[in-house]
């Protein structure tokens, strides 16, 4: 198992890439974005069906995924013991029994994402894990508290650890069609977050079509995000893979005329192994194999990871087990 998860996914170019410093805003390339909503739509339909792996080759590719996940918990009951059972899961993903039959040491997930109160929690139960904390900032999930204060949230959650920043856009600049204000928000935020990376949610959900997606990606991305992020999981639509689509060859774009990779997030609803196998596959399909490192893809989710590990348990004995066998803390 060992061998085929290094020859299918592990040993991928470890590069450092350079960050996305943005670039002033040219209106008349997001004025020419269009999306062809009817083509992008039978294109995803189609997706599910076109890549199946078995085996081993799947075992390897869902280990893959959970060095994706952003392990994530943003409820109003947050506690620092929730959080530090996030983080000790975080560390250790998947049960130590199923990780010596598959022959894997060393996996872990890609960050743990929390509120700004949990940062310091986090900071301290991921230290020497390596493990980055994200925060989610600027009046999440709605974006709607005042300018200064969203800023300021930033700064500290900078302040407190964070080593990224996951902050709500202003969707009325979307939906009424101001490119500028939504470009002189994000870079505001960009400049906020310093030395952390920054991943600009852009709650497709409430955007209204896939045409404003493409625009607002692309502005965002001009502006210095380092990543695009679907949703803030709080929508009552979430990831989907039109809109997947839709975004990752927004980055597609921006990289053919830039140079710069830029990191995508899918967020809310992703909840089974089969269908982090689909966005896998969708990735390496229209981007390739570079943005199937943490660096430049996340999957923001909870609940997926205790899927996969049943799915991993399974290969490993031939049989499902209950679910609360995986829990999250």
């Amino acid at each position: 198992m060992q061998s085929t998860y290094s020859n299918t996914l592990h040993k991928l170019p470890q590069v450092q890439e350079q960050r996305n410093d943005g670039m002033p805003l040219d209106l008349d390339w997001v004025m020419a974005v269009q999306a062809n909503t009817s083509a992008i739509e039978r294109r995803a339909k189609t997706l599910p069906g076109r890549r199946s792996v078995k085996k081993d080759y799947q075992a390897a590719w869902l280990c893959k995924a959970i060095s994706l996940i952003d392990l994530t918990t943003l409820s109003g009951d947050d506690s620092e013991g929730r959080v530090r059972r996030l983080c000790a899961k975080a560390r250790q993903p998947v049960r130590a029994d199923i990780l010596d039959q598959l022959g894997m040491t060393g996996l872990t997930t890609g960050a743990v994402c929390v509120y700004h109160d949990m940062v310091e929690t986090a900071v301290a139960a991921l230290d020497g894990s390596g493990i980055p904390v994200a925060a989610v900032s600027t009046g999440f999930p709605a974006g709607l508290s005042p300018f200064h204060l969203r800023i300021a949230e930033i700064g500290e959650s900078v302040k407190a650890g964070a080593a990224e920043i996951d902050i709500v856009i202003s969707r009325r600049h979307v939906l009424t069609g101001n490119w500028q204000a939504l470009y002189d928000e994000m870079k505001a935020m960009r400049e906020a977050c310093g030395d952390a990376h920054v991943k600009a949610i852009l709650a497709t959900g409430e955007l209204g079509t896939l045409r404003n997606v493409a625009r607002a990606s692309l502005v965002c991305m001009m502006a210095g995000a380092d990543f695009i992020k679907t949703s803030t999981g709080k929508e009552p639509v979430n990831a989907t893979l039109p809109v997947t689509l839709t975004m990752i060859r927004a980055i597609r774009d921006y990289q053919d005329r830039t140079g710069i990779k830029v990191g995508y997030k899918p967020a809310g609803g992703i909840s089974k192994a089969k269908d982090a196998l689909v966005y896998l596959s969708m990735m390496k399909d229209e981007l390739g194999d570079r943005w199937l490192q943490p660096d430049l893809f996340r999957f923001g989710a909870s609940s997926l990871l205790g899927d996969i590990e049943r799915q991993l348990e399974h290969h490993v004995t031939g049989a499902y087990s209950a679910s609360w066998r995986h829990a999250i803390g």
